[in-house]
Protein backbone atom coordinates (compact mmCIF):
# COMPACT_ATOMS: atom_id res chain seq x y z
CA UNK A 1 0.00 0.00 0.00
CA UNK A 2 0.89 3.83 -0.46
CA UNK A 3 0.34 7.00 0.07
CA UNK A 4 0.92 10.25 -2.00
CA UNK A 5 2.11 12.91 0.05
CA UNK A 6 -0.55 16.54 -1.80
CA UNK A 7 0.93 18.94 1.01
CA UNK A 8 3.68 18.21 3.59
CA UNK A 9 2.25 21.29 5.81
CA UNK A 10 5.53 23.39 7.69
CA UNK A 11 7.21 19.89 8.88
CA UNK A 12 6.28 16.27 8.15
CA UNK A 13 8.29 13.57 9.31
CA UNK A 14 9.21 9.67 9.35
CA UNK A 15 9.68 9.18 12.97
CA UNK A 16 9.47 5.91 15.62
CA UNK A 17 11.17 5.49 18.83
CA UNK A 18 14.22 6.83 17.66
CA UNK A 19 17.73 5.25 18.14
CA UNK A 20 19.34 3.87 21.48
CA UNK A 21 22.94 3.23 22.20
CA UNK A 22 24.23 6.01 19.52
CA UNK A 23 25.19 8.87 22.02
CA UNK A 24 28.56 8.09 22.30
CA UNK A 25 29.40 8.56 18.33
CA UNK A 26 27.69 11.60 18.48
CA UNK A 27 23.88 10.18 17.01
CA UNK A 28 20.89 12.01 18.83
CA UNK A 29 18.27 9.37 19.62
CA UNK A 30 15.99 11.28 17.67
CA UNK A 31 12.20 9.43 17.18
CA UNK A 32 8.88 10.94 18.08
CA UNK A 33 8.90 14.41 19.53
CA UNK A 34 5.98 13.29 21.74
CA UNK A 35 6.34 8.88 22.46
CA UNK A 36 3.17 8.79 24.11
CA UNK A 37 0.61 10.20 21.08
CA UNK A 38 2.98 7.79 18.54
CA UNK A 39 2.58 4.60 20.55
CA UNK A 40 -1.07 4.94 20.84
CA UNK A 41 -1.75 5.93 17.29
CA UNK A 42 0.20 2.83 16.57
CA UNK A 43 -1.90 0.51 19.40
CA UNK A 44 -5.03 2.17 17.76
CA UNK A 45 -4.16 1.32 14.04
CA UNK A 46 -3.48 -2.27 15.27
CA UNK A 47 0.66 -1.78 15.09
CA UNK A 48 3.64 -2.78 17.26
CA UNK A 49 3.29 0.82 19.55
CA UNK A 50 6.88 1.44 18.06
CA UNK A 51 6.41 1.14 14.45
CA UNK A 52 7.36 4.09 12.33
CA UNK A 53 4.17 6.76 12.04
CA UNK A 54 3.74 10.63 10.21
CA UNK A 55 5.03 12.78 12.79
CA UNK A 56 2.87 16.45 11.55
CA UNK A 57 4.20 19.43 13.28
CA UNK A 58 1.86 22.18 13.35
CA UNK A 59 -0.63 20.51 10.56
CA UNK A 60 -1.24 21.64 7.33
CA UNK A 61 -0.69 17.73 5.90
CA UNK A 62 -2.63 16.38 3.02
CA UNK A 63 -2.30 13.28 1.81
CA UNK A 64 -4.05 10.25 -1.10
CA UNK A 65 -4.22 7.24 0.13
CA UNK A 66 -3.61 4.71 -2.96
CA UNK A 67 -5.05 1.89 -1.78
CA UNK A 68 -7.90 1.46 0.81
CA UNK A 69 -6.32 0.96 4.05
CA UNK A 70 -6.78 1.08 7.91
CA UNK A 71 -5.27 3.91 10.08
CA UNK A 72 -5.49 6.44 13.06
CA UNK A 73 -4.04 9.43 14.61
CA UNK A 74 -3.14 10.76 17.87
CA UNK A 75 -1.65 13.93 19.56
CA UNK A 76 -2.52 17.45 18.51
CA UNK A 77 -5.79 18.90 17.98
CA UNK A 78 -5.48 19.95 13.99
CA UNK A 79 -9.07 19.71 12.21
CA UNK A 80 -8.85 16.37 10.38
CA UNK A 81 -11.10 15.33 7.82
CA UNK A 82 -11.29 12.39 5.26
CA UNK A 83 -12.92 13.22 2.17
CA UNK A 84 -14.47 16.23 4.05
CA UNK A 85 -15.84 14.36 7.05
CA UNK A 86 -14.26 15.14 10.14
CA UNK A 87 -12.24 12.44 12.22
CA UNK A 88 -11.87 12.41 15.90
CA UNK A 89 -8.45 11.58 17.38
CA UNK A 90 -7.23 8.23 18.69
CA UNK A 91 -10.48 6.39 16.52
CA UNK A 92 -9.32 3.90 14.07
CA UNK A 93 -10.67 4.66 10.29
CA UNK A 94 -11.08 2.93 7.15
CA UNK A 95 -9.84 5.29 3.86
CA UNK A 96 -10.81 4.14 0.37
CA UNK A 97 -8.63 4.52 -2.56
CA UNK A 98 -8.20 7.62 -3.46
CA UNK A 99 -9.65 9.41 -0.38
CA UNK A 100 -7.79 12.34 0.60
CA UNK A 101 -6.95 13.11 4.18
CA UNK A 102 -6.25 16.52 5.53
CA UNK A 103 -4.79 17.96 8.37
CA UNK A 104 -6.05 21.53 9.38
CA UNK A 105 -3.46 24.05 11.19
CA UNK A 106 -3.07 23.08 14.92
CA UNK A 107 -5.00 24.46 17.40
CA UNK A 108 -4.06 23.10 20.81
CA UNK A 109 -0.82 21.02 20.73
CA UNK A 110 1.67 21.26 18.31
CA UNK A 111 2.53 17.50 16.77
CA UNK A 112 0.17 15.01 15.42
CA UNK A 113 0.94 11.18 14.62
CA UNK A 114 -0.41 9.32 11.92
CA UNK A 115 -0.36 5.75 11.84
CA UNK A 116 -1.43 3.30 9.37
CA UNK A 117 -1.76 -0.09 9.62
CA UNK A 118 1.19 -2.07 9.02
CA UNK A 119 3.49 0.77 10.07
CA UNK A 120 5.38 2.70 7.60
CA UNK A 121 7.90 1.14 5.43
CA UNK A 122 11.28 3.00 4.95
CA UNK A 123 14.62 1.27 5.49
CA UNK A 124 16.06 1.39 8.75
CA UNK A 125 19.11 3.22 9.75
CA UNK A 126 20.56 2.67 12.82
CA UNK A 127 18.37 0.44 14.15
CA UNK A 128 15.39 2.97 13.70
CA UNK A 129 12.91 4.10 10.65
CA UNK A 130 12.85 7.69 12.01
CA UNK A 131 14.20 10.75 9.96
CA UNK A 132 17.18 12.45 11.75
CA UNK A 133 16.65 15.76 9.77
CA UNK A 134 20.30 17.60 10.56
CA UNK A 135 22.49 14.52 9.23
CA UNK A 136 19.96 13.51 6.76
CA UNK A 137 19.53 9.98 7.79
CA UNK A 138 16.83 7.28 7.95
CA UNK A 139 13.16 8.08 7.49
CA UNK A 140 12.18 9.22 3.78
CA UNK A 141 15.24 10.08 1.98
CA UNK A 142 16.74 11.47 5.23
CA UNK A 143 14.46 14.33 4.91
CA UNK A 144 10.82 16.11 5.28
CA UNK A 145 8.51 15.35 3.38
CA UNK A 146 7.49 16.96 0.05
CA UNK A 147 4.33 17.34 -2.03
CA UNK A 148 4.27 14.05 -4.54
CA UNK A 149 6.44 11.74 -2.31
CA UNK A 150 5.27 8.42 -2.23
CA UNK A 151 5.38 6.52 1.11
CA UNK A 152 5.35 2.84 1.11
CA UNK A 153 3.42 0.70 3.96
CA UNK A 154 3.77 -2.73 5.50
CA UNK A 155 1.38 -5.21 5.08
CA UNK A 156 -1.89 -5.55 7.85
CA UNK A 157 -3.79 -7.85 9.05
CA UNK A 158 -7.47 -6.48 8.04
CA UNK A 159 -8.87 -4.29 11.12
CA UNK A 160 -12.11 -3.44 11.64
CA UNK A 161 -12.73 0.65 12.12
CA UNK A 162 -14.87 2.07 14.91
CA UNK A 163 -12.57 1.46 17.69
CA UNK A 164 -11.95 4.44 19.77
CA UNK A 165 -10.05 5.51 22.96
CA UNK A 166 -9.33 8.45 25.48
CA UNK A 167 -6.27 10.87 24.82
CA UNK A 168 -4.25 12.00 27.88
CA UNK A 169 -4.53 15.51 28.75
CA UNK A 170 -1.20 17.80 28.24
CA UNK A 171 -1.90 21.35 30.49
CA UNK A 172 0.54 23.71 30.59
CA UNK A 173 3.05 22.24 33.15
CA UNK A 174 6.54 20.12 32.95
CA UNK A 175 7.19 18.09 35.97
CA UNK A 176 10.94 18.84 36.56
CA UNK A 177 13.78 17.16 38.81
CA UNK A 178 16.97 19.26 40.04
CA UNK A 179 19.42 18.38 37.36
CA UNK A 180 23.31 18.19 37.70
CA UNK A 181 23.88 21.83 38.29
CA UNK A 182 21.01 23.15 40.26
CA UNK A 183 23.17 23.33 43.60
CA UNK A 184 25.46 26.40 40.96
CA UNK A 185 22.56 28.79 40.78
CA UNK A 186 21.43 30.88 43.71
CA UNK A 187 17.95 30.45 46.06
CA UNK A 188 16.80 33.80 43.92
CA UNK A 189 17.69 32.09 40.54
CA UNK A 190 16.36 28.67 41.45
CA UNK A 191 12.84 30.52 42.73
CA UNK A 192 12.64 32.36 39.28
CA UNK A 193 13.36 29.09 37.10
CA UNK A 194 10.22 27.54 38.64
CA UNK A 195 8.03 30.60 39.47
CA UNK A 196 8.39 31.95 35.56
CA UNK A 197 5.82 31.16 33.54
CA UNK A 198 8.20 30.61 30.55
CA UNK A 199 6.82 31.69 26.59
CA UNK A 200 7.47 29.24 24.09
CA UNK A 201 10.02 31.43 21.56
CA UNK A 202 9.24 31.14 17.43
CA UNK A 203 13.60 29.66 17.30
CA UNK A 204 11.99 26.18 18.98
CA UNK A 205 12.37 23.37 16.77
CA UNK A 206 12.67 19.23 17.62
CA UNK A 207 16.55 19.71 19.39
CA UNK A 208 14.78 21.87 21.90
CA UNK A 209 12.07 24.38 22.73
CA UNK A 210 13.44 28.10 23.25
CA UNK A 211 11.83 29.58 26.44
CA UNK A 212 11.44 33.54 26.42
CA UNK A 213 10.37 35.49 29.74
CA UNK A 214 12.32 37.62 32.65
CA UNK A 215 16.20 36.35 32.19
CA UNK A 216 17.34 34.19 35.58
CA UNK A 217 20.62 35.67 37.00
CA UNK A 218 23.40 33.30 35.98
CA UNK A 219 26.23 35.57 36.88
CA UNK A 220 27.16 33.30 40.29
CA UNK A 221 27.24 30.02 38.16
CA UNK A 222 30.53 28.68 37.25
CA UNK A 223 31.53 28.07 33.83
CA UNK A 224 31.00 24.65 32.70
CA UNK A 225 33.37 22.17 30.19
CA UNK A 226 31.21 20.09 27.67
CA UNK A 227 28.91 17.43 29.33
CA UNK A 228 26.51 14.74 28.26
CA UNK A 229 22.91 15.85 27.62
CA UNK A 230 19.89 14.34 26.61
CA UNK A 231 15.95 14.92 25.68
CA UNK A 232 14.25 16.34 28.32
CA UNK A 233 17.63 18.46 30.17
CA UNK A 234 16.74 21.84 30.98
CA UNK A 235 19.62 24.01 29.78
CA UNK A 236 20.31 27.56 30.84
CA UNK A 237 22.78 29.39 28.89
CA UNK A 238 24.20 32.76 29.44
CA UNK A 239 21.16 34.80 28.12
CA UNK A 240 19.44 33.29 31.44
CA UNK A 241 16.37 32.24 29.10
CA UNK A 242 15.96 28.20 29.00
CA UNK A 243 16.12 26.00 26.73
CA UNK A 244 14.25 22.24 27.04
CA UNK A 245 15.96 19.58 24.76
CA UNK A 246 13.53 17.48 22.78
CA UNK A 247 14.09 14.20 20.57
CA UNK A 248 16.95 16.06 18.32
CA UNK A 249 18.78 17.49 21.13
CA UNK A 250 22.86 17.04 20.39
CA UNK A 251 24.77 14.39 22.75
CA UNK A 252 26.69 16.88 24.58
CA UNK A 253 26.34 21.00 25.41
CA UNK A 254 28.07 23.12 27.76
CA UNK A 255 25.48 25.25 29.45
CA UNK A 256 24.04 24.63 32.72
CA UNK A 257 21.90 22.13 33.60
CA UNK A 258 19.84 22.73 36.41
CA UNK A 259 17.08 21.17 35.70
CA UNK A 260 15.44 17.56 33.82
CA UNK A 261 11.92 16.78 32.83
CA UNK A 262 10.85 13.64 34.11
CA UNK A 263 10.34 10.59 31.68
CA UNK A 264 6.50 10.51 32.06
CA UNK A 265 6.48 14.41 30.73
CA UNK A 266 8.47 13.79 28.05
CA UNK A 267 5.85 13.79 25.33
CA UNK A 268 4.07 16.68 27.40
CA UNK A 269 7.39 19.10 26.57
CA UNK A 270 6.53 17.88 22.47
CA UNK A 271 3.77 19.15 21.93
CA UNK A 272 4.12 23.21 23.02
CA UNK A 273 3.96 25.10 20.12
CA UNK A 274 5.48 28.74 19.87
CA UNK A 275 3.39 30.73 21.99
CA UNK A 276 2.45 28.86 24.47
CA UNK A 277 3.31 29.00 27.90
CA UNK A 278 4.76 26.75 30.36
CA UNK A 279 5.73 26.68 33.96
CA UNK A 280 8.13 24.33 35.77
CA UNK A 281 6.90 22.08 38.65
CA UNK A 282 9.22 20.70 41.17
CA UNK A 283 8.71 16.88 41.95
CA UNK A 284 10.23 14.32 43.84
CA UNK A 285 12.13 10.88 42.93
CA UNK A 286 9.22 9.16 44.27
CA UNK A 287 6.62 11.23 42.57
CA UNK A 288 8.68 10.95 38.65
CA UNK A 289 8.89 7.33 39.09
CA UNK A 290 5.28 6.66 40.01
CA UNK A 291 4.65 9.04 37.20
CA UNK A 292 6.64 6.28 35.00
CA UNK A 293 4.72 3.12 35.99
CA UNK A 294 1.10 4.78 35.86
CA UNK A 295 2.00 5.90 32.80
CA UNK A 296 3.28 2.36 31.40
CA UNK A 297 0.44 0.75 33.23
CA UNK A 298 -1.79 2.52 31.42
CA UNK A 299 -0.20 2.22 28.16
CA UNK A 300 -0.52 -1.55 28.82
CA UNK A 301 -4.10 -1.56 29.37
CA UNK A 302 -4.78 0.30 26.68
CA UNK A 303 -2.55 -2.49 24.44
CA UNK A 304 -4.32 -5.49 25.93
CA UNK A 305 -7.72 -4.14 25.81
CA UNK A 306 -7.11 -3.11 21.69
CA UNK A 307 -5.51 -6.43 21.31
CA UNK A 308 -8.11 -8.42 22.69
CA UNK A 309 -10.78 -6.49 20.20
CA UNK A 310 -8.80 -7.76 17.25
CA UNK A 311 -9.19 -11.53 18.50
Amino acid sequence: MTLTILKPGPQTSVQDLGRDGYAALGVPRGGACDPLSLRLANLVAGNAAGAAALEITLGGLALRFDAPTVFAWAGATMGVTLDGVALSPAHRYAAAKGAVLRFGFAEHGARAYLALAGGIDVAPVLGSRSTGLLAGIGGFKGRALCAGDVIECGEAEPRLPGVAVAQAERGEHLRVLPGPDWPLLGQDAQRQLLRTPWHIGLASNRMGMRLTGTAVDVASASSLASHAVMPGCVQLPPSGEPIVLLADAQTTGGYLRPLVVIRADLWRAGQFKPGDTLRFVEVDTAAALAATTAQRDWLERMRRALAWEGR
